[in-house]
């Protein structure tokens, strides 16, 4: 009995260190368009695209603000807390950065630097609410991306510049 409470004990002493492990020594290297940027994680250069939503292209209008508010945020240097969701076709980390328990993911919604990628919502279930009441708050606001007069959407945006 004790040798199972025993090896219960070093489980879930593993575990924690395991979720631990995934929320330190992970900083900042650099940004590159409103929804992706490159962390060093335990050593690891890792590039990042942020789960469930989606900004403009630099090319599009609101993209270069929204560049330049997610390099404002995640200056190089900066301590994150990285919560992965998955790894995209393209090899890179799709997750949630936070940063002081604060979601930056829902922060650059929030202030209309990015909208919700609907389709890729279900990585951050826990949060869907809040995504999609931030979503509307900003829209409502004409914040960022929403002050356009007919703004459209960053994947309706690539798909129109690929065809061209």
């Amino acid at each position: 009995m004790k040798r199972l409470i025993l090896i219960g004990l070093l489980c879930v002493f593993l575990a924690g260190c395991s979720i631990a492990q995934a929320f330190l020594g992970t900083s900042v290297i650099s940004t590159g368009d409103g929804d992706t940027l490159h962390v060093r994680q335990n050593g690891q250069d890792v590039t990042v695209r942020l789960a469930c939503i989606d900004a403009p292209e630099r090319r599009q209008p609101g993209g270069q603000a929204a560049s330049d508010r997610l390099r404002q945020l995640l200056p190089a240097g900066r301590r994150v807390q990285l919560r992965t969701v998955e790894t995209d076709r393209y090899g890179r980390t799709v997750g949630e950065i936070y940063v002081n328990g604060r979601s930056v993911n829902l922060q650059l919604v929030t202030e209309g630097q990015a909208v919700v990628y609907s389709q890729y919502l279900s990585g951050c279930r826990d949060d869907r609410a809040a995504y999609l009441q931030a979503e509307q708050t900003a829209r409502r606001a004409r914040r960022g991306f929403w002050a356009q007069r007919n703004p459209v959407m960053p994947w309706d945006w690539r798909r129109q510049h690929r065809s061209s």
